[in-house]
């Protein structure tokens, strides 16, 4: 057991698989005290069990730590204000919110039905609202600051042609911890994103595996302790809980394998300047050889060896 987190509490939603998984183990290893929340759907949101959050707070307790169990559906406002409470209520405080549940609908955007696109954005987006806002206000109550991560994904950061709606919510995600970070800054809790990498339930349906899947041989069974390993993402995410992490907030850092990435702001590349309302032919004129030169429209090729990520 290390002592990195010694004395604080912390929810991690999602966390009875995969990633979060991990997350919550690692978290409590440290020393915090975890709530376990995960309502035990399918990848696709259906259904609900209660084991998968029951069998990381055994393990977590077996090894020593200290967690409970919680079975919110955090889309739900009401359920995940009942998860918020549930953590102040038995530990006394909220240090840590980690917001990993999410689903998946894939379909091409011209194939996509309306319910599957609110789904995904409800779950991904909506959830993290929920459980966000109960604790953010304890945050501002207490004045005794706090860690908020959030998880993105790459599809988020570089699309993903079969995941319109999942690519939305995450990339919607990344600027929903920008702006928490700065309302909250002022009352010393920090907001970063994560976009991870591993093999789970949710990489097991991307294409690339879709055969092996089928087939009966799921990728994420067999990455167990390798690079692709979901217990992987934690590391850099126990980091981001501490208190040495207090200078770091409203960044998105990419946790995958070995190594840690940490992703530059959107900056200004080129800009162009008129005297006055801009002259529509002027526009044309100029915009080619000056703000517009050199850009390459995208392929529509699958990159190879692309995965989907996991939250």
């Amino acid at each position: 057991m290390g002592n990195h987190l010694e004395g604080k509490t912390a929810i991690v939603t999602g966390s009875g698989r995969g990633i979060g998984r991990g997350i919550a183990i690692a978290l409590a290893a440290e020393g915090a005290s975890v709530v376990v929340n995960d309502f035990g759907g399918s990848v696709d949101g259906q259904g609900s069990d209660s084991s998968p959050a029951d069998d990381v707070v055994a393990t977590i307790k077996a090894a020593g730590g200290e967690a409970q169990s919680n079975h919110a559906d955090v889309s739900d406002h009401r359920q995940a204000e009942a998860l918020v409470r549930q953590a102040i209520d038995e530990y006394g405080k909220l240090d840590i919110l980690i917001n990993v549940a999410g689903i998946l609908r894939e379909r091409m955007i011209f194939n996509m039905t309306e319910d599957e696109w609110d789904d995904v954005i409800r779950v991904h987006l909506k959830g993290t609202y929920n459980t966000t806002h109960f604790a953010s206000i304890h945050w501002r109550q207490t004045r005794a600051g706090g860690r908020l991560i959030n998880f993105s994904s790459t599809a988020g950061i570089n699309g993903s042609a079969g995941q319109p709606n999942y690519a939305a919510a995450k990339a919607g995600l990344i600027g929903f911890s920008k702006s928490c970070a700065n309302a909250l800054a002022r009352y010393g809790v920090t907001s970063n994103a994560i976009a991870p990498g591993a093999s789970t339930r949710m990489t097991d349906r991307g294409l690339t595996s879709a055969d092996a899947t089928r087939a009966g041989d799921a990728p994420s069974e067999s990455a167990a302790g390798g690079e692709r390993a979901p217990e992987n993402v934690a590391p850099v995410v126990v980091y981001l809980c501490s208190d040495e992490a207090a200078n770091i907030s409203g960044r998105v850092i990419g946790a995958s394998g070995y190594q840690i990435t940490l992703y530059s702001e959107i900056t200004a590349e080129r800009q162009i300047f008129s005297d006055g309302p801009w002259d529509i032919d002027s526009l044309f004129e100029r915009a080619p050889g000056t703000i517009f030169a050199g850009l390459e429209a995208p392929s529509g090729d699958r990159p190879t060896g692309a995965r989907v990520s996991d939250a």
